[in-house]
């Protein structure tokens, strides 16, 4: 390969990278703060899938990609909305709560698709276009990596300083921190322990609804059942990987994007690796950074464990 072509490759893996990593960053960012309030939702999956058809449905009806976008944050909190009264108000258990949701999502998605198109061709949108920034998206190899993306990569790449300032920088943070540590202590100054879960839940789920929007409007024009292919389940490893914190998870959730374009750059230039081994390396990643880790320092102290006064 000439040297010309190599670097085309490189831009365009690093540029993907970007890309593929903004609906995980999204829903990371959003299953950060819901389990720094001591909430571990597994529908991560389900409540991606969620913002994912609700995207599509609306996209494909109004023909309004922002108006889209809209509805799967809405779709995200009302999911927010279910995992909380599960596991803030009835104290089920936050994993049996959290796969119950995902086989819910998969069926009523499917479910509400097949009543949608009731036997037409499937309609179909025109999603999100990359937006080059001026005179930045011009500067070398750096230009189209970080400078000519969808428009909300710009705003996914801003909500991680967002996220970490509302963590450690605000009143709001240290509440919903002291929740995933310590509940009693704000139950014990009159602060709604439930109310406050509910708040960040749904903020969470909100965000995890427009990462799965995000997915559809900027990498597909159609729906197809089970549509997010294991995404949610990426972002939770990435939240272990990262110890909780905004910066290791941006680390974790970058490396998982980078492997998934690079699986996908090595197909395009005719790698002789089988290309269902290309296809399951950021799962396969996955399964070895869970097997090598062996410490969860940063993990709350009482994340799963449903609080009620004593």
């Amino acid at each position: 390969m000439s040297q010309l072509f190599q670097e085309a490759i490189i831009i365009s893996i690093l540029a993907s990278t970007i890309r593929i990593m903004t609906p995980l960053l999204f829903s990371a960012m959003g299953e950060l703060i819901t389990q720094r309030a001591g909430i571990w939702n597994m529908g991560v999956e389900g409540t991606m899938l969620t913002g994912a058809f609700a995207a599509y449905l609306v996209a494909t009806a109004t023909g309004s990609l922002w108006l889209a976008v809209l509805a799967a944050v809405v779709a995200g909190a009302l999911m927010g909305i279910v995992i909380a009264f599960m596991t803030a108000t009835l104290r089920v258990d936050h994993f049996i709560a959290g796969l119950g949701l995902n086989l819910l999502a998969g069926g009523l998605t499917l479910y509400w698709f097949q009543s949608y198109i009731q036997g037409r061709p499937q309609p179909i949108f025109s999603g999100f276009q990359d937006v080059a920034i001026p005179l930045l998206s011009d500067i070398p190899v750096i230009g189209p990596v970080l400078f000519s993306q969808r428009a909300l990569t710009y705003v996914a790449l801003l909500v991680v300083p967002v996220v970490w300032f509302l963590l450690y920088r605000s009143r709001y943070g240290l509440e919903l921190r002291c929740l995933g540590e310590n509940p009693k202590a704000l139950d014990v100054k009159g602060l709604s322990v439930s109310a406050r879960q509910y708040a960040a839940v749904m903020l969470g789920s909100a965000m995890t609804g427009l990462g799965g929007g995000f997915l559809m409007l900027g990498f597909s024009d159609r729906f197809l059942a089970d549509f997010t292919a294991g995404r949610g389940w990426i972002v939770i490893v990435a939240l272990i990987a990262g110890n909780w914190r905004p910066k290791g998870v941006l680390v974790a959730v970058t490396a998982f994007a980078f492997l998934e374009s690079l699986a996908t750059h090595l197909q395009v230039v005719g790698a002789q690796v089988p290309h269902q081994l290309l296809l399951a390396l950021p799962y396969l990643a996955s399964i070895g950074l869970l097997m090598g880790l062996r410490f969860r320092s940063g993990q709350p102290a009482r994340l799963g464990i449903p609080y009620a006064r004593e």
